[in-house]
């Protein structure tokens, strides 16, 4: 039983007493300006809900992704097994992802967060707002040719402009172009290091030192050749000015 569950169960006796009291729990409400207004024992639920989709907003739809599946392959590529660990690589993702994203979410809450705590806007003016610069980013991330697939595969007529395009296809297009994106700049960052293993194991080879695992020898010599390269400059300055 998951969390939204258990807050239902836990409002519905609470829902009950305050109807008998004749005032209604869970109530929606027409506002003077043509949206509605939600109680307040409703605005909890729904905000308890949107917290159990955060974890996978934060994956899905922000720079994460990209970068936390790079930074895996480049552990792999050098072969230092769990050094860095994930907790230290997912670390570094999220960070990277609170950088890029900064812009973005300050615009989130200075259009829509702050004139709704400030009764403002209503709860859907407010949503309508925050949605429009996350989906300014994914768009300017999002391939022309993942974006056409699943439009089609939806079965929706061409959009004439972007604000036709729905959210829902928009999220998965992103996700797509995502991990092209990711594998992309992983191979590219791979060749390097498979070279050098290359060479190394052919060493070996024509040495006689079959019996000495290639990777241990080569281990220092990418290190090397990473540190040398000044590598992590390079890769947080690729990721990062990939999302300009």
């Amino acid at each position: 039983m998951n969390a939204v569950a258990i807050l239902v169960l836990t409002l519905l006796p609470l829902a009950g007493v305050e109807a008998a009291n004749g005032v209604e729990a869970m109530t929606v409400t027409p506002s003077a300006d043509g949206g509605q207004t939600y109680s307040l024992t409703l605005q909890v639920l729904l905000f308890m809900t949107a917290l159990t989709l955060l974890p996978s907003a934060l994956m899905l739809m922000t720079s994460f992704a990209r970068i936390v599946i790079v930074l895996a392959i480049l552990r792999q590529a050098l072969g230092t097994q769990n050094t860095p660990s994930n907790q230290i690589l997912v670390a570094l993702a999220l960070f990277l992802t609170l950088f890029i994203m900064t812009p973005v979410w300050q615009t989130v809450h200075r259009d829509a967060l702050q004139p709704y705590l400030d009764n403002q806007i209503s709860q859907g003016e407010a949503f309508d707002r925050a949605i429009r610069p996350v989906r300014t980013f994914m768009f300017k991330q999002t391939r022309e040719k993942d974006l056409a697939m699943m439009i089609d595969v939806a079965k929706q007529p061409r959009p004439r402009n972007i604000e036709d395009v729905a959210t829902t296809v928009l999220i998965p297009s992103f996700i797509i172009s995502e991990l092209k994106t990711a594998f992309q700049m992983a191979f590219m960052l791979y060749v390097p290091f498979l070279i050098i293993d290359m060479v190394v194991a052919s060493v070996l080879l024509s040495m006689g030192m079959m019996m000495l695992p290639p990777v241990m020898v080569s281990l220092p010599f990418k290190l090397m050749l990473f540190v040398l390269a000044d590598g992590w400059h390079l890769i947080v300055g690729s990721l990062v000015k990939g999302f300009a």
